[in-house]
Order: structure tokens, then C-alpha cells, then sequence
């Protein structure tokens, strides 16, 4: 027996004797035994509480953060800012829970939450139908194709390289399990290649599955890319950054089937990656195929207004085998966070604040396109990121620009080698025209000297090649 557990040495002996073994040891026979660590754990004496504070506020110390440093990573996940009255509301202790209703009637004010921010999100998209929320935007975009199967009979998706990597990551797993097909249509001048795309689409297509702004920040021409899917049955999914949904058409009017995304902006911080949520709109017709949960609204026998969940396809709810999603967490709770950001907002200053973005973000991509060693990747319309490059190695870039407290963007190659000297830059409400000016600075002179390191080290070993 530990502390951890009770079970006793005579208990476990029954329980192995239940499964056949003679020992805890043979469990692990399977395990090659190189693999195997042949020693306890080597763990260090116990701590007070005082020095386990200590411990963890110095290995804290460690990471950079958007607080610590001028932030012009994006990429999916965006330094906003979050008016304290989030915290407020998704502090309270009605709504602070790791899980979901299970009696769900009972909870009517987290089913008024669902209820307007699937109205929010449904304005926002275009669209008139939206789910609670999902996990994030890249499983958003494996549910959408999950959908498509069911709607079409279909198993072939058509993506463009423009969508997120995590999203053609994430969907490229899910299609092993789905026994689906994955075809991907690249990038002309940072757009999608209408013509590849077009010709990709056939009778066997499930869905076109498009981002706009794409991974690169471009504005994509979604109603003309779609027509292909449109000509040949199948389903066209839009992925869309919220922020942009105030100035830029809602892919509902430009014909999308499903428009799907990332919360993480709306009222969400960073936090170091998580938690956010997804969300999910589509048209009528998907309705009985959305994945999640759907809040409506009714009223009870007295006549007053109450909220119900109208639709739970998770396989707790329903036979196994007709479930869509298994989402039952606290993404409600970060979708909250979303609701409440919106409100505070309004809809005249979501407006605004989207343009805001555009504004500076043009400012920012013609003061650094003036910089000495950088050029932009593409001359593609954006919204709120662009894309540059850099005469000069990123990482070296990115290291001198963090000198000066500057993370100035997110490096292109990790995710595409043929952009290995791209540089994504990310545009917030929080980046001030000073600080763009000051990016600017910090990337001319780290370009400047990386390009003269690079010189003098040349120079060097022709010198040395001339003596030789």
C-alpha cells in the first residue's frame, strides 16, 4: 500500500491472478527492455511550500511571454486585448466548471450563454445555424469534413494550402479513421490556385475546404473559388478568423456551407497555447448533422422564456454509432469569454475594431516592405497579418530582434520550406504605430548586420582562398 492508493500487496496479488500473470513485471514484457528505465525514479527529496513557490516562480522566469515582449506573432493565436470584465463574468462561480451539464435544464443561465453566442457567432458567419462551440479551429475542421462525408456519401476533400497546418494536420489523422482521401491545391502569389483548384473538384469531392485570410494573411476570392464546389455537389467549408468577420464579407454571403474557426481571439488570452475553443456555423440543412451541442429557446407552462438543448449529438446522448463529436469540457467556458467580449464590443465596435486592424496593419506591411532586406511575399489584399521576406536567416533575425524585446513574427519555414525565408506578422489592436515603427528599426538593423556577418565571413574566406 502507498499513500497514492489502497491496494493492499494481497489485493494486487488477486488481481493478477484474476488476469493470468505472476507478476506486476510481466505487464511489461512487451516493453523491449532497452526501453526500459530498470531503476526507481530518480526524484529529488520533497519540498516546503515555500520553496516549491520559489521553485516554480524561477522556472516561470524562464519564458518570454506577450507581456515581457512586443508581440507580432500570430498565426492562429493573436495578442488581443481582454477587458477585464471577462474575467469577471467567467470568474463567477455559476459558470466556472470543468464540465457539462448533464442536467442541463437546470443550468439556465449557461444555456442562455450558448444560446446567444450561437446567435452571435450566427450574425457574425452569415449563416443561420451555429453550434455551443468545439475544442478549437483545427478539430472544427475535422468535424466539418465529417459532416461533408455524411451529407455527400462522399470521402474525397479538396484543401487548399492556404488553410492553417495544424487544420491540414488534424484532418489528414482524423482521414485515416474516416478512409477519406485528401487533395492538396498550393499557393500562387500567397492565393489559392483557382485553376489546380478547379480542376482538383470532381464528382467524388465531399468539400472544398478554403481559410480567408489564409495561413499567409491573404484575402481569398471565396464565391469564385467555391463555384467549383457548387458545380459538382459538394460542400464548401470556409475557415475565417473572427476579427475579420466586422469588415470583411461573412463567408454565408459568399455561399460557404459551413464557416468554422478559431475563438482564441474573443476573449481568450494566449496562455501559452490553451485552452480555447472552436466554433461552427453552417446552413439549415446540416442541422441534424452539426457536431456538438445546440441550445434553443422555448418557453415553460407558465408561458416564460427558458432554454433547452435542442440538439446533443455527443454518444452519451444518442446511440454510439449516430454521435458526431464527443465535446463534454469546458470550451462553454471559453466560448463564455467570447460572448462577453462581444457585448462588450457591440456591434459598432467590432466594426471598428476590425477596421482599426486593417488600418495598421497596412501601415505596418508599407514601413517594413521600405526596409532594406525585406520584401513582401505577396502583393495579395490582408486584413490583419501579412507575410515578408527577409534577405537574411530568420532565426538569427528573430534572435536579434528579441534582444530588444521584440518577438517580430512567426517564422514561415517550420510549417512551408518553400517560404524557408518567410516571416508572418500579426497586427493587434494592442500594436501601436510606435511599436511598428520600432519593428521595423529592430528587423532593418538585424537584416543589416546578419547580411554584414555574412559579407565579412565571405570576404574572409576569399581572402584566405587568395593567400592560399
Amino acid at each position: 500500500m502507498t499513500r497514492y492508493t489502497s491496494a493492499t500487496p494481497d489485493d494486487r496479488a488477486e488481481m493478477l491472478a484474476a488476469i493470468g500473470v505472476d507478476s506486476t513485471a510481466e505487464l511489461f514484457e512487451q516493453i523491449p527492455e532497452p526501453l526500459r528505465l530498470g531503476r526507481p525514479l530518480d526524484l529529488p527529496a520533497g519540498l516546503s511550500e515555500a520553496e516549491v513557490y520559489e521553485r516554480l516562480a524561477e522556472l516561470a522566469g524562464r519564458n518570454e511571454d506577450a507581456e515581457s515582449q512586443v508581440c507580432f506573432v500570430g498565426a492562429g493565436m493573436y495578442d488581443h486585448y481582454v477587458p477585464a470584465l471577462v474575467d469577471a463574468i467567467t470568474s463567477r462561480s455559476e459558470f466556472l466548471t470543468p464540465y457539462t451539464p448533464y442536467q442541463p435544464e437546470i443550468s439556465q443561465g449557461g444555456l442562455q450563454v450558448m444560446f446567444e453566442f450561437q446567435t452571435a457567432m450566427s450574425e457574425l458567419t452569415g449563416l443561420p445555424v451555429s453550434n455551443a462551440g468545439l475544442y478549437e479551429g483545427p478539430s472544427s475542421v475535422a468535424s466539418a469534413a465529417y459532416l461533408a462525408m455524411g451529407a455527400t456519401r462522399r470521402r474525397k476533400f479538396v484543401v487548399s494550402r492556404g488553410l492553417h497546418p495544424h487544420s491540414r494536420e488534424t484532418l489528414a489523422t482524423y482521414s485515416v479513421g474516416y478512409g477519406s482521401e485528401v487533395v492538396e491545391v498550393g499557393l500562387e502569389d500567397g492565393l489559392t490556385d483557382a485553376a489546380a483548384l478547379a480542376a482538383a473538384v470532381d464528382g467524388e469531392t465531399a468539400a472544398v475546404i478554403l481559410q480567408s485570410p489564409n495561413f499567409l494573411g491573404a484575402v481569398e476570392d471565396v464565391a469564385a473559388l467555391g463555384a467549383a464546389a457548387k458545380e459538382h455537389g459538394a460542400l464548401l467549408v470556409v475557415a475565417c478568423d473572427p476579427m475579420t468577420l466586422g469588415v470583411l464579407e461573412s463567408p454565408g454571403a459568399q455561399g460557404a456551407d459551413i464557416a468554422l474557426g478559431e475563438g482564441q481571439p474573443l476573449g481568450n488570452r494566449l496562455d501559452f497555447g490553451g485552452p480555447s475553443f472552436g466554433f461552427f456555423c453552417a446552413t439549415e440543412e446540416q442541422i441534424r448533422r452539426m457536431p456538438g451541442r445546440i441550445a434553443g429557446e422555448t418557453e415553460d407552462v407558465d408561458g416564460r422564456r427558458g432554454f433547452v438543448l435542442a440538439l446533443q449529438t455527443r454518444e452519451q446522448h444518442i446511440r454510439r454509432e449516430k454521435a458526431t463529436n464527443n465535446i463534454c469540457t469546458a470550451q462553454a467556458l471559453n466560448a463564455l469569454g467570447a460572448m462577453v467580449h462581444l457585448s462588450w464590443l457591440g456591434r459598432h465596435g467590432f466594426r471598428e475594431l476590425g477596421e482599426l486592424l486593417v488600418r495598421r496593419t497596412a501601415y505596418a506591411r508599407e514601413r517594413l516592405a521600405a526596409v532594406e532586406g525585406v520584401e513582401l511575399l505577396h502583393g495579395a489584399p490582408v486584413a490583419r497579418e501579412f507575410a515578408i521576406r527577409l534577405d537574411a536567416p530568420i532565426t538569427a533575425v528573430l534572435d536579434r530582434c528579441a534582444e530588444r524585446g521584440i518577438a517580430a513574427g512567426y517564422p514561415l519555414g517550420h510549417e512551408y520550406p518553400e517560404y524557408e525565408d518567410g516571416l508572418l506578422v500579426a497586427i493587434t489592436e494592442r500594436r501601436t504605430r510606435t511599436q511598428i515603427d520600432e519593428l521595423a528599426d529592430a528587423l532593418g538593423a538585424a537584416v543589416a548586420a546578419e547580411r554584414g556577418d555574412f559579407l565579412s565571413d565571405s570576404e574572409r574566406k576569399s581572402t584566405e582562398g587568395v593567400a592560399g
